[in-house]
């Protein structure tokens, strides 16, 4: 199933914070990744995932690992669609780097929208003017053969502690990273929305009566009917 052009919108005017809140309310924990942060700061990324996984080196696996233009990660990259983003299980590797800026032009070539690792970036700067959203566990100017070699593409994975799969939503922002599963894309965003409005309608309450939030937040199944009647909906 390919995600609507229009729900990827949605999901670029929601905050993350709320998005992790629908999907654990849904039973899907963990979807936040940890260590994994925003090194282009403003930029909110929403999108489809494909995927690419690493496991440390060892000899006779790599003898058998294509390499060249058919190695895994450029088997990955190559397979990003416009929008697509691109999540790499670095096996945590914070010092060690999934690529840099020669390798990443293929993501720009291809139009990803981003990239999501847990292990780090060399040349950030430069990868950040080709336009992606990078979210990493950091930067570094070390390269990563000595740490990490690219073994599969598009599997399920993990990153940052979450399990990702292709078809998966990513959804990231400067608070973090947080994957959508799937099959239950729009009934976040759905629930998403409609938290979101009665959270700004909360707010507003809280000042004109100027009491504790604790009043009104968290919502109650009250607050939330009151909301709607006063709406109309």
């Amino acid at each position: 199933m390919s995600i609507q052009e229009s729900i990827i919108t949605r999901y670029k005017n929601v905050a993350s914070a709320t998005v992790y809140s629908a999907v654990r309310r849904l039973g899907y924990e963990p979807c936040f990744m940890r260590g994994v942060e925003s090194f282009t700061p403003g930029l909110t990324l929403a999108g489809p995932a494909k995927t690419l996984r690493f496991i440390p080196p060892r000899k006779d696996i790599m003898e058998q690992t294509h390499i060249g233009e058919k190695s895994p990660e450029y088997i990955a990259m190559g397979s990003c669609e416009p929008g697509d983003v691109l999540v790499i299980d670095g096996l945590g590797k914070k010092y060690a780097a999934i690529g840099g800026d020669v390798k990443l032009l293929q993501l720009k070539m291809r139009k990803a929208s981003g990239l999501v690792t847990d292990a780090s970036i060399r040349d950030l700067d430069i990868v950040a003017d080709y336009g992606l959203a990078v979210f990493a566990g950091g930067r570094t100017p070390m390269g990563g053969a000595d740490e990490i070699d690219p073994f599969e593409a598009n599997v399920t994975i993990q990153c940052g502690g979450v399990a990702v799969r292709p078809g998966d939503l990513v959804m990231a922002d400067d608070d973090g990273v947080v994957i959508v599963p799937e099959c239950i894309i729009e009934d976040v965003i759905n629930w998403v929305e409609e938290h979101e409005e009665v959270e700004e309608w909360i707010k507003t309450l809280i000042e004109e009566e100027n009491v504790a939030p604790g009043k009104y937040y968290p919502p109650t199944e009250e607050t939330i009917r009151r909301y709607h009647e006063t709406l109309g909906k």
